[in-house]
């Protein structure tokens, strides 16, 4: 243990949770390219997070500017999950829902896999979004050619499930392990449970055969009342994620600590939640800098938290309230050992 009167600086965290630098596997923060999109500083390691994985902002036409001038300038340190699509979502925004999988002709895996090559130290993975209005009628095909990229890469695929043409049987068919299903605990159609509430068989049969669950919470990804139903099931989520976009930052996704604290009020300990947030995203995706951990000769990577004992009310993405008596808020980060917004040593 390192004394106070030996350290070049002490920050003064009595009271506090000290966790490793939190880690947010869904974001969007292709700011000012994809609508949809935010800057990373001002919402991810200013709250706690210090290492984001880009949900498929960025395709591979697009992923050579997401290099030099967001992933490059960020204090927080950003990797990407590759978009099928070569366009990325650079066409998608709320004036425009239509998706970037709807021309087969942008849905190109060999430029995906051969991208991902080139940038296999930032590129962790495959993303594809199923839904109607991003993937039309053909949301297997476009699976298929996200599985060929990410099989002839080495990665894992990342599927945005819900309210897609095809039936999720189908879908979790096409995975294998180590493949993630985002939007886990949404309402709706196309989610983990039937239409009397109760957990898919098939859902389960992905889970063994090592299928992660992602929360992605977003604009229309998380509802309380599905949480709760698969929660008291004994499913849980493998990883908390915010999916932080231009459309929930400001509410009611706000940022990953909340997300972090939704899943406190569900009845999840403080050490599940912290462990999907660190421990267990970075074993999904193999992020090189070694994020996640607070072990002897690793990135000095900390998150600083205040556990908040008062009332407070969440709402999850469809409008649904839930009152809480306690939550979470980041009060510092270290990332590499440097406080956030510390001048340089």
């Amino acid at each position: 243990m390192i004394q106070a009167s030996q350290a070049r600086e002490v920050l003064d965290a009595a009271g506090c949770v000290v966790t490793p630098g939190l880690i947010d596997m869904h974001v969007h923060v292709y700011d000012g390219v994809a609508p949809i999109s935010i800057p990373p500083d001002a919402n991810c390691i200013a709250k706690g997070v210090t290492t984001v994985l880009d949900g498929g902002s960025a395709g591979a036409h697009t992923y050579p500017g997401f290099e030099k001038y967001v992933i490059g300038p960020s204090e927080t340190r950003v990797y990407a999950l590759l978009n099928i699509s070569v366009a990325g979502q650079s066409t998608f925004s709320s004036e425009n829902p239509h998706g970037e999988l709807l021309d087969l002709n942008l849905v190109n895996p060999r430029v995906a896999a051969g991208t991902i090559a080139k940038h296999r130290d930032r590129i962790l993975g495959v993303k594809v979004r199923l839904t109607r209005n991003i993937a039309g009628d053909q949301d297997l095909e476009v699976l298929a050619r996200a599985c060929a990229a990410a099989r002839e890469a080495g990665v894992p695929v990342m599927a945005h499930i819900g309210g897609s043409h095809s039936a999720l049987k189908d879908i979790l068919s096409k995975l294998q392990a180590g493949d993630v299903i985002t939007h886990a605990f949404r309402a709706g159609e196309g989610g983990i449970l039937d239409d009397r509430g109760v957990v898919r068989p098939e859902v389960r049969e992905a889970m063994a055969r090592g299928i992660r669950l992602d929360v992605g919470h977003g604009a229309n990804g998380f509802g309380f009342a599905t949480a709760e139903r698969a929660l008291a099931q004994g499913i849980l989520p493998d990883v908390i994620s915010s999916d932080l976009h231009a459309y929930n930052y400001r509410g009611p996704v706000f940022d990953l600590v909340t997300t972090l604290s939704k899943f406190l009020s569900l009845g999840l300990t403080l050490e599940q939640v912290v462990d999907r947030a660190t421990r267990s995203p970075a074993n999904v995706f193999a992020f090189p800098e070694g994020a996640g951990t607070l072990a002897e000769d690793t990135i000095a990577d900390v998150a600083v938290l205040r556990l908040e004992e008062a009332p407070v009310t969440f709402v999850d993405s469809h409008a649904v309230e839930r009152r809480a008596a306690r939550r979470l808020r980041a009060v510092a980060t270290l990332k590499a050992g440097q406080i956030y917004g510390a001048p340089a040593a």
